[in-house]
This record gives structure tokens, C-alpha cells and sequence, in this order.
């Protein structure tokens, strides 16, 4: 698993925000970003000039910024890949998808990953769910938080895609020593559960829940849970939130 090391810099709260928070926000009074004026800046000399419309295309949806915005996920500057990774998750396409799971395998900075697979998870494309996967089981804690997050999303499209899914979120939800991980594998475990019949893989997701809501020492990590189950809407699980809030032990 790689190192947490990477993301030293931010306090451990701010490493699971959302991959858009950290960048400068548009302010509400400042008119939106002309797409006209941004779109040079995208092949600009200066890393700072091409950052900024990278961060423009985080607000403003223009196709035309596609192309220019998949080669700066080789540019030389961490800001500007960063900011170009977060601006694909805003206008997604699937020429960008090879580019995107090219970098979440090869880049050594956390957060350049982290924006990935936020943005991978919007794409929704088949293709990611294996990167997204290894993702899940080997990075560091931010982006494995929003790895199961982007898994959820995607895996829905297709049943076997939430047969795939379910067992990796499950072991996360089991074994991650994070509990903002393990959080979020509970709330993808129980949007997924809602696409599946009552077979196997539905009783082993459920009986996954039901451990993390009575066993988990993390209050968040439970409440999530109870909430999953209370979404998923099913019978047992439904019964045991029941008889624990009876017992006063949730």
C-alpha cells in the first residue's frame, strides 16, 4: 500500500473533503470565467496561466477544452495535472478515460490521485472499475475514501459490474484501518445493494452491514451503516436497528 506521506501536508480531516474543496473557489460576486479567454490559456508557457484555466474548467462545462485538458495530464507541474484531473471530472469524456487511468497508476502525488478517481467515478465508464479497485485495496487512505465512492457510481450500470464491486468494498468496510473509508464503503455497499436481487451477494453485502453496525468501535462508521441499511430498506437489516435502538445499544 503506498504511503499516507504524500498528502502530509494537509491534517488528516482535510485529506477526505471533497477533490474540489482545496482548489480556489470562483467567488459568487466575480462573473463566470469567459471559456473564450480560457481556452489559450490552456497551452500557455506559464504553469500558472495553464493552472488557472485548468481550475476555470472545474466551473465552466466547454467541450472544446477536452483535448488541451487531456494532454495537461502530462504536464510537468503537480498543480496544473491536479487541476486538469478535477476539470475532467467536470466535462467528462471517454477519450479522457485512458489518459486518467494512465495517471492514477503512474503519479507519485496524492492528490493528483485523489482527483482522479473523483473524476473517474463521474465519468462512469466500465473501463475504470478495475483500476478503481486496486485503488480501493493499495492507495492511500484519500483517495481509497473516494475510490469506493466512484465505485458505486459506476459499478451500478451493470450487474456483474456489482457482483465485482460488492466483495472489495465489503473487505474495505471489514478491514480498513480508516474509518472515513470505512464509512464510505458502507454508504457504496448499501447504493449498490438497492440494484441487486435477493441472492448471495445481497445476503453477504447485508450480513457486511449488519457486523460494521454492531461491531465497529467508530460511532460514524455505524451511523453509516444504519444508514445504508435503512436505505437498502431490508427486512433483517431493518429488524436489528430495531432491536438495538430498543436495547439503547445504537
Amino acid at each position: 500500500m503506498q504511503s499516507d506521506d504524500d498528502l502530509s501536508t494537509i491534517d488528516s480531516g482535510e485529506q477526505f473533503d471533497d477533490p474540489l474543496d482545496h482548489l480556489e473557489s470562483i467567488d459568487s460576486d466575480v462573473p463566470v470565467p469567459d471559456p473564450e479567454v480560457m481556452l489559450p490559456l490552456l497551452t500557455d508557457d506559464s504553469p500558472s496561466q495553464r493552472m488557472l484555466a485548468a481550475r476555470a474548467f472545474c466551473e465552466l462545462q466547454d467541450e472544446r477544452a477536452i483535448p488541451a485538458l487531456i494532454q495537461l495530464l502530462k504536464d510537468a507541474c503537480p498543480l496544473v495535472r491536479v487541476s486538469s484531473a478535477y476539470a475532467l471530472g467536470r466535462n467528462t469524456s471517454s477519450e479522457a478515460v485512458e489518459a486518467l487511468i494512465d495517471l492514477l497508476q503512474t503519479d507519485w502525488n496524492g492528490y493528483v490521485r485523489k482527483g482522479i478517481v473523483w473524476a473517474l467515478g463521474n465519468g462512469c465508464d466500465r473501463r475504470t472499475l478495475s483500476p478503481l479497485i486496486h485503488a480501493l485495496k493499495t492507495d492511500i487512505s484519500a483517495v481509497r475514501l473516494w475510490a469506493a465512492s466512484s465505485l458505486a457510481q459506476i459499478a451500478k450500470l451493470e450487474y456483474e459490474d456489482v457482483i465485482a464491486t460488492i466483495p472489495p468494498l465489503i473487505e474495505g468496510l471489514r478491514r480498513d484501518s480508516v474509518a472515513a473509508v470505512r464509512s464510505n464503503c458502507a454508504w457504496a455497499i448499501g447504493q449498490l445493494c438497492r440494484e441487486l436481487p435477493s441472492n448471495v451477494v445481497y445476503a453477504t453485502a447485508i450480513d457486511a452491514l449488519l457486523e460494521a453496525l454492531v461491531e465497529d468501535e467508530d460511532l460514524g462508521v455505524k451511523e453509516d451503516a444504519k444508514n445504508a441499511l435503512l436505505r437498502v430498506g431490508d427486512a433483517r437489516g431493518l429488524q436489528m436497528i430495531e432491536d438495538l435502538e430498543f436495547e439503547g445499544l445504537i
